[in-house]
């Protein structure tokens, strides 16, 4: 399987200090809302709900805020989203996948379609590219959780299927049926995980030139910024030497 990403975890910090807070946390209020709506309005007994708690707290949400997203659900007049899965090809072939929950389902199709095209890349068939991507929770812990084989021994024990240690964090690999129960036996042996979520994990990652990095980037701002879309995914990697011309 592929390593996880060096240059996702420097767009992640750079996005958290490039002010983007607002929008990040517009977003994970709305899969708050969808996932209570959906189950119980309990974390403790809705996995999914429980687990975009558990997100928005990584990013410093403000409980109210969390409190608030959750009462939305219950309201009679709580918007109705559906989950809708878009994937394409950016520039140089990468392969991209694109979350959304819209309550518009064609103007949000027409936008992710536009994105490509400006971007130089084109939208393809579900199914298209997911197929060179594996579906996975992911659970993530900070170095200070322990050492690489201690972390790997708890993993293990707590049901995981993989592990990676980087120069950032721990990086817990499960079976998504599986997420939530490992995510707490962990919580169990390492205390409380970063976050703990369900990715598309590329099967292989391919590195790309500046001219395609600058396109892939914009193509991925692009989609990040449309309200609709909740997670972009792709498998291309920036080496060193490109990232230091970005």
């Amino acid at each position: 399987m592929a390593g996880h990403s060096k240059w996702a975890n420097i767009q992640h910090r750079k996005g958290k200090q490039d002010g983007i807070r607002s929008k990040m946390f517009s977003k994970l209020s709305k899969e708050i809302t969808v996932a209570a709506k959906m189950g119980d309005p309990d974390p403790d007994k809705n996995p999914r709900l429980r687990l975009a708690v558990k997100a928005a707290k990584a990013v410093s949400m403000p409980k109210d805020v969390i409190d608030r997203a959750i009462k939305k659900s219950q309201m009679g007049d709580a918007a109705d989203y559906s989950e809708i899965r878009y994937e394409g090809y950016g520039a140089g072939g990468i392969a991209i996948i694109v979350e959304a929950l819209t309550d518009n389902l064609n103007r949000t199709a027409s936008n992710v379609r536009s994105y490509f095209t400006k971007a130089g890349g084109n939208m393809g068939q579900t199914g298209s590219v997911s197929h060179s991507f594996d579906r996975l929770g992911e659970i993530s812990y900070p170095l200070s959780a322990g050492d690489a084989d201690s972390v790997m021994m708890a993993a293990i024990e707590a049901g995981a299927e993989d592990v990676e240690t980087d120069d950032e964090s721990h990086w817990i690999y499960c079976r998504v049926e599986d997420l939530s129960s490992v995510s707490d036996a962990l919580e169990a042996t390492l205390g409380e995980s970063t976050e703990a979520k369900l990715v598309w994990r590329p099967q292989s990652r391919t590195e790309v030139d500046l001219d395609t990095a600058q396109k892939l980037m914009k193509l991925v701002d692009l989609l990040e910024e449309d309200d609709d879309v909740q997670t972009v995914t792709h498998n291309f990697d920036v080496p060193d030497d490109v990232a230091a011309q970005l």
